[in-house]
């Protein structure tokens, strides 16, 4: 978790160190990424970035918490599968995300750094959603992430989901 002394900063020093977070994990992978380019380009000293993060993984789940609050939209489920609902989210959310100034670090998440922070669905999330609901959710990630991989082929992509989606809701009646 971010420490009380970045936190505490003044406004335009956190900005300046958000925007070297941002940069460089929009070009590296979590993996590759260098506190060494961070604070290089931040302007700060090595160990001010370690009084101010963990490590270099605190530091990415701080920006990318930021990142994803720009971008996503809650998502409100109701106990009726609405395949609608599921579109909307998702073409909202892609829109948001490349037109977004974190585009690049929301795609070298979704591409590179996912399953290395964390799962995308929580434990709680899958038990209780029905099947239908746990199916479209799944799509709806495999969407965005072929979307995100393959940006010249979003129309495709976005109308084999529908399609997909209307026969999750036809499986039930």
């Amino acid at each position: 978790m971010v420490k009380a002394t970045f936190i505490n900063l003044p406004a335009s020093k956190k900005k300046i160190i958000k925007q070297s977070l941002v940069n460089e994990f929009s070009t590296y992978p979590l993996a590759k990424a260098q506190v060494a380019r961070i604070v290089a380009q931040a302007g700060i000293a090595r160990g001010a970035f370690y009084k101010y993060f963990t490590d270099l993984n605190d530091a990415y789940q701080y920006i990318y918490g930021i990142a994803i609050m720009a971008v996503h939209s809650p998502v409100e489920l109701t106990s009726a599968f609405e395949p609608q609902q599921y579109y909307q989210n998702v073409a909202n959310f892609i829109e948001k995300a490349q037109q977004s100034s974190y585009a690049g670090l929301i795609k070298m998440h979704i591409l590179y750094n996912e399953n290395s922070v964390g799962q995308p669905f929580p434990r709680e999330l899958i038990t209780k959603l029905d099947p239908q609901n746990w199916s479209a959710m799944v799509l709806s990630h495999a969407t965005i992430r072929l979307v995100m991989e393959n940006p010249e082929q979003e129309k495709e992509v976005m109308a084999r989901f529908k399609a997909s989606l209307e026969l999750l809701k036809r499986g039930t009646n």
